[in-house]
């Protein structure tokens, strides 16, 4: 009895989850009432207050949950991806960039660009994701290149652009329809890099 409990639990949370994202990408988040959120939900407003003490509670974890980089062992992956194919610093990139599960939801990046401006919370968590992003990158830079070819200024800012091309994918591209290649730019990165 318990376990069906808890599924029905989840599963008002998923609900509610939904809800949110679909009115807070039409309407802002600022302009969606809980009510509207519980009603759309299928739940009991109270249910929406038991797992979200807050209504930005929501909003935070509609951009944790559906947004960001999901935890993996990151530096393991690439480290053993890294060892496969030493001084193959586009490969490395390549390989980071199909592995990163950057993929939201169209009504999730409506969410995050127009919530981002006025949110705290959620510029936050966008500036981890970049800083995750980077991290990674600089680590996978790292190992594909023996003897650390090139300062860390250099990798770091190597990094950062392709950071930089990996959100302009998930972001900007979807709304304009102008597609980078993230092989291409790891090719010119590796290239740049010696």
């Amino acid at each position: 009895m318990v376990i069906v409990g808890s599924v029905y639990r989840q599963t008002a949370r998923t609900r509610i989850l939904d809800a949110a994202e679909e009115l807070f990408s039409g309407g802002g988040y600022d302009a969606t009432p809980t009510a509207r959120i519980a009603e759309l939900a299928g739940v009991p407003k109270g249910l929406l207050f038991h797992y979200f003490p807050r209504k930005i509670d929501v909003l935070i974890s509609l951009v944790d949950e559906r947004t960001l980089v999901t935890e993996y062992d990151a530096e393991e992956v690439v480290e053993r991806e890294a060892a496969a194919a030493p001084g193959d610093a586009a490969g490395a990139l390549s390989r980071l960039a199909r592995r990163l599960p950057l993929h939201a939801s169209p009504a999730m990046r409506r969410i995050l660009f127009r919530e981002a401006d006025t949110h705290l919370s959620v510029r936050e968590r966008l500036g981890r994701l970049n800083a995750e992003i980077i991290k990674r990158a600089r680590f996978a830079l790292e190992l594909a290149m023996p003897g650390g070819r090139g300062d860390a200024a250099r990798l770091e800012a190597a990094a950062a652009t392709f950071a930089a091309v990996l959100l302009y994918q998930e972001s900007i591209c979807q709304l304009t329809g102008h597609h980078i290649d993230p092989d291409a730019v790891a090719e010119l990165i590796a290239h740049a890099l010696g």
